[in-house]
């Protein structure tokens, strides 16, 4: 044998230098032919199999060297077809995958040739050929080197062809087209691996693995899974050997790579049943696997729709050893979700992904856990219903009582259940469902109930007939307000009262201080529909027809005892919906509903509604951003007084006082940190309002000097108020003004902004720190600029 081995050798350089060097045509069609009879060698002689071992890739790049060589030129198509592109197409495939790509990356003349047999590779099964010969153990015994080498080439096909070949690069080797073909090779070993395991034979999926987790650590997981997770999920469903081959792929995935393969399979298997059949105990068996199924993609990270959620807990709810899994999942969570901490500084898109992971985790729960971990459960439900509660984000306050609602019902405390009023919306009804286990693949599907013919009769437009009139004097309308004992009467007068207040103005200035302290501690004894609107615009009304003695009776109220929170909170959203109603230009023929639209848009506050809040900022930067291009649109409006000028120290200046005095039963800087965020809103709406008063510049001063001291706060709906005001004084203070008072603080409150736009938990907070900052260029610039 090896005398053998060395003539094979001696006679394989021949040929070599013969293919290097000859020019004679003939000669080289004989060479060619003898190559392609050693690639095709069955059973494999010493010289065949010399050749694929040693010399198959020395011969493979000498036929590219000379691809442009006038010999090559004379040959037919058939011939280059049979003879040259056939030897790439019937030796070693991972050796002609590897000089193709190379190829490409040396060769400039010629490329195109090279193109069209490495797309001719793809579409003959030259995948399927190398991923199989690695399975049967007939690969080469490469080094680690050239394994990953090869490994590289093979995920980073779309990537490497579209670097050399831009803008000429073919549709195959796209990464939807390369994938779909990959994932496809795939298939195609592990259903052999199925059927050599059934006669008998041993394979090896290592590479297999490999290859899979490389091509998903590129980020092309979801091509990949799109085509092999629903292929393995139905394969699995009744084949064990099956089973045996998938769970072995995700076992030899390296452990550098798991992570995405993980998770690409978990995000398109969409079924906990099948998963479990994909995946087996890998979750037991890897540590990393576990740290991904049972923390990273359930705490860490929460942009997973509530679908991958139900997907992982119930794969870990399926079987008797991973149970305990799902139990130290949910003291996890219960641990996240009631700590104040966590309230504090993560989003409130995070609060809710972790509520959806509590709620279905307890979903999951049988009788004997509910009791081992009642004490647990009833622990996280008090705690963290607490920190929820205490925020100054209405989502967050809804969340938490959403969430103790359910966890009330599950752990049946006596039969006793929690039961909150709050606004119902698609969010909260989302995560009431969540509590209702739902079928699984292999479940059937209980019968649907029949539909009743019948349609009901549309009645919500009838209205209850009222014997009771609308009174038709102001004092009519208090006396009925304080003293009336009737459910129809109070609620004509409440109804009537914003109309009687704009017509009235000589009697309303005579007891409007009077009226806004019955409005103030008018309570809905009789559930009237509309209650809190009706009230807040009469005393909007009043305010505005009598601004400064009713500003000064809410401002000195606002800090007085035996005030509730909501009642203090009533108070700001008056002062600041009168104000906006104040700086508006009176329009002719304009009706009080039309004026309180206008109200609408900048009095909201950032807490319910961020979303609009950031635009409402962003169309006030745009409105003071000058723009020469466009043209006159409109004709200029007629000028008018501005009506809150004048009173806008009135509003202003007594909101500021006592805010560091706790009262009894009122801590502005300790815990009432709602209170504090909103508060600080309105002063900052204020000073908005009252841009180009001669009050403006003394407003925005004494506003920075309350709000300095408040730029670190541990909430981050108060951070979001000192932002809010922070960028009203940047829109409402002359540039002079502004650059006088930040001139010792300037390098500083750059930085702070800087710090917050980069680095602050909360999205609207960076926001507004970045459209700070831009109003500060501005400012400086123009500044800078002026004469």
């Amino acid at each position: 044998n090896s005398i053998q081995t060395i003539i094979a050798r001696i006679n394989l350089i021949a040929t070599l230098q013969t293919l290097n060097s000859s020019s004679d045509t003939r000669e080289l069609i004989s060479t060619l032919q003898t190559l392609n009879d050693l690639t095709a060698d069955v059973p494999c002689g010493a010289a065949s199999a010399e050749f694929k071992s040693s010399y198959y890739t020395r011969t493979l790049q000498v036929l590219i060297s000379r691809i442009n060589v006038d010999w090559v030129q004379k040959l037919t198509v058939a011939q280059r077809r049979d003879l040259w592109d056939g030897l790439f197409f019937h030796g070693p495939p991972e050796q002609a995958l590897l000089v193709l790509m190379d190829g490409l990356g040396t060769l400039s003349a010629g490329r195109d040739h090279l193109v069209d047999i490495l797309e001719e590779f793809l579409r003959s099964g030259g995948l399927d050929r190398l991923l199989w010969s690695y399975c049967q153990g007939q690969g080469p015994r490469d080094s680690p080197q050239l394994r990953e080498a090869l490994l590289g080439r093979l995920a980073g096909l779309p990537d490497l062809t579209a670097n050399r070949l831009h803008p000429h690069n073919r549709e195959l080797f796209l990464p939807e087209r390369y994938c779909a073909l990959l994932a496809n090779a795939l298939l195609h070993a592990l259903e052999n691996t199925c059927q050599a395991l059934r006669n008998g034979c041993d394979c090896s999926l290592v590479f297999v693995a490999q290859v899979l987790g490389k091509v998903c650590i590129h980020g092309n997981s979801a091509l990949v899974f799109g085509l092999l997770a629903p292929r393995l999920s139905l394969c699995t469903r009744s084949d064990v050997v099956w089973q045996r081959v998938s769970w072995k792929l995700m076992e030899n995935v390296p452990e550098r790579w798991l992570e995405p393969v993980v998770t690409g399979m978990v995000l398109a298997i969409g079924r906990p049943a099948a998963l479990s059949r994909v995946l087996g105990n890998l979750v037991l068996k890897n540590k990393k696997a576990q740290f991904l199924l049972t923390h990273k993609m359930l705490l860490l990270q929460y942009h997973h729709p509530t679908a991958v959620l139900r997907t992982i807990l119930g794969y870990l709810a399926a079987d008797r050893e991973r149970r305990p899994l799902l139990i130290q999942v949910l003291r996890s969570v219960c641990e996240t979700w009631s700590s104040p901490s966590s309230v504090r500084n993560t989003p409130v898109e995070q609060q809710l992904y972790v509520s959806r992971v509590l709620l279905l985790s307890a979903s999951l729960l049988k009788g004997e856990e509910i009791t081992l971990l009642r004490s647990e459960l009833l622990q996280c439900m008090l705690g963290g219903m607490q920190s929820h509660l205490d925020s100054g984000v209405v989502r967050l306050r809804r969340l938490g009582m959403v969430v103790g609602e359910c966890l009330s019902s599950c752990m049946d405390l006596n039969g006793t259940k929690l039961a909150f009023e709050f606004e119902r919306d698609e969010e909260t009804e989302e995560l009431r469902s969540l509590m209702t286990p739902q079928e699984d693949e292999d479940s059937d599907p209980d019968p649907e109930d029949g539909d009743d013919d019948l349609t009901p009769y549309d009645m919500s437009c009838d209205q209850e007939l009222s014997k009771a009139t609308p009174p038709r004097y102001l004092s009519d309308c208090m006396d009925a307000l304080q003293t009336s004992s009737d459910a129809g009467h109070v609620e004509l007068s409440l109804r009537a009262a914003e109309g009687l207040v704009r017509k009235n103005v000589s009697t309303t200035r005579e007891v409007s201080v009077q009226m806004a302290r019955v409005l103030l501690h008018l309570e809905d004894r009789f559930s009237t529909p509309g209650f809190l609107s009706l009230r807040h615009t009469t005393m909007v009304a009043l305010a505005v027809t009598d601004p400064a003695p009713v500003a000064k009776y809410l401002t000195s109220e606002f800090y007085s005892l035996n005030y509730s929170l909501r009642q203090r909170l009533d108070m700001l959203e008056v002062l600041a919906m009168s104000a906006q109603e104040l700086s508006q230009p009176i329009r002719a023929g304009e009706a009080p509903n039309e004026r309180a639209a206008l109200v609408a848009e900048v009095t909201s506050y950032p807490g319910d509604d961020p979303v609009h809040w950031r635009q409402v900022v962003e169309r006030r930067i745009q409105g003071k951003t000058r723009r020469i291009s466009k043209g006159v649109t409109r004709p200029p409006a007629k000028g008018t007084a501005n009506r809150y000028a004048p009173v806008a120290g009135h509003f202003f200046f007594p909101l500021l006082q006592n805010h560091d005095r706790p009262q009894v039963t009122f801590d502005l800087l300790g815990s009432d940190h709602l209170v504090l965020g909103r508060l600080i809103h309105t002063l900052g709406l204020l000073v908005h309002l009252a841009v180009n008063a001669p009050v403006a510049p003394q407003m925005g001063r004494a506003l920075l000097d309350f709000v300095w001291a408040l730029r670190y706060h541990a909430d981050q709906m108060v951070r979001r108020g000192v932002l809010f005001a922070v960028c009203s004084v940047f829109l409402s203070m002359p540039s002079e003004s502004l650059l006088t008072e930040l001139s010792e603080t300037l390098f500083e409150t750059r930085a702070w902004l800087a710090d917050v736009a980069e680095a602050d938990t909360d999205a609207d907070c960076r926001s507004l720190a970045v459209q700070s900052l831009v109003l500060l260029e501005k400012s400086l610039k123009r500044q800078l600029e002026a004469p």
